[in-house]
């Protein structure tokens, strides 16, 4: 069984294989340059430890794993875009360091790839992996989409967040471990714990990104910090902020997010309300109860405790990002 770690290093040597220098270079060379630029391999990652889980060799689903990290970095290409991002994992994102209709024509042939990859895969369940693939690929635009939604309303629940949330973050995590479980022949009842250990997962690194995005180190996150709140997008923290709030300080957030003259003072601004509120600590405690409701599925597998430990790894990882 093997380990996180060595989980991580045979990724990265499948993916020192491969090559993204095909012509025309004006294509291929933004392909190349997010797939290489970083980042923890964290879907890939969770391809290879719902295979071992059930007893499939890694090796034999490495495949699937680059199909769905090619899949992850054609969506972050195309959200750097409609997000205005300059900043991706400590680097210039595509459309920044080439144009915007390069950034997005390269995303298109990376979705392509994407199905290439799942299309090499020795297997009698491909056509189910395909499903499930398309079934995430659509959830993840659903949940694009009620993100940009959110930005022009006033008011959004907690609960239309966290829907939001689950569509664009978390069900690529569950659905890239519903892969490998189908490649190692699990059984449905296994599959779906794991698919909803995947969703809590995938829901509580989503609020921690949110909450890197105001409180976290911008060399270490790898991303600018405060650009949620420079460009108005509708985090959990500010959900939060504007349920708790006195009506004074809604009133001071909304005057806040009309304004994009002074983006440093907007940002001091905001936050200076959160922490009045305590957003930062609520944030956490919510964070807190996903990982516990996620290691509750995970014991309820029917598999090895050996083979579940990787599973814990990552969770422990994912806890501790750069703050």
């Amino acid at each position: 069984m093997k380990s996180y770690h060595e989980l991580y290093q045979m990724f990265i040597s499948k993916l020192e294989e491969e090559h993204f220098n095909s012509a025309p270079t004006s294509l291929y060379g933004p392909i190349d340059y997010i797939m290489s630029i970083g980042g923890k391999r964290l879907r890939p990652l969770l391809v290879l430890m719902g295979a071992q889980l059930f007893g499939r060799a890694p090796e034999e689903s490495l495949d699937a794993a680059m199909g769905i990290e090619v899949f992850h970095n054609f969506t972050l290409v195309h959200d750097d875009i409609m997000d205005h991002s300059p900043i991706r994992r400590g680097k210039p994102t595509v459309h920044t360091r080439w144009n915007t209709s390069t950034a997005i024509l390269a995303g298109d042939t990376m979705m392509v790839m994407a199905y290439d990859y799942f299309l090499r895969l020795q297997s009698n369940n491909v056509m189910e992996i395909i499903r499930t693939f398309n079934t995430v690929a659509r959830e993840v635009c659903e949940g694009q989409q009620y993100d940009m939604d959110f930005e022009l309303r006033s008011e959004v629940t907690i609960e239309e967040y966290m829907e939001m949330i689950r569509l664009k973050t978390a069900v690529l995590m569950a659905a890239a471990l519903k892969v490998g479980a189908l490649l190692a022949g699990a059984s449905t009842t296994n599959m779906d714990l794991l698919y909803r250990f995947g969703e809590k997962l995938g829901l509580a690194f989503q609020l921690q990104d949110d909450l890197l995005d105001v409180y976290g180190d911008t060399e270490k996150f790898g991303k600018q910090t405060g650009n949620d709140i420079k460009t108005n997008k509708k985090t959990y923290l500010l959900v939060k902020c504007l349920q708790d709030a006195s009506p004074e300080d809604k009133e001071a957030i909304a005057q806040w997010l009309m304004r994009n003259d002074d983006p440093d003072g907007k940002i001091e601004a905001i936050t200076t309300i959160y922490n009045k509120y305590d957003i930062q600590g609520q944030v956490e405690a919510a964070i807190n109860q996903l990982n516990h409701e996620a290691a509750a599925l995970l014991a309820q597998i029917d598999a090895p405790e050996e083979n579940k430990q990787p599973l814990h790894e990552i969770s422990r990882s994912l806890m501790g990002r750069a703050s």
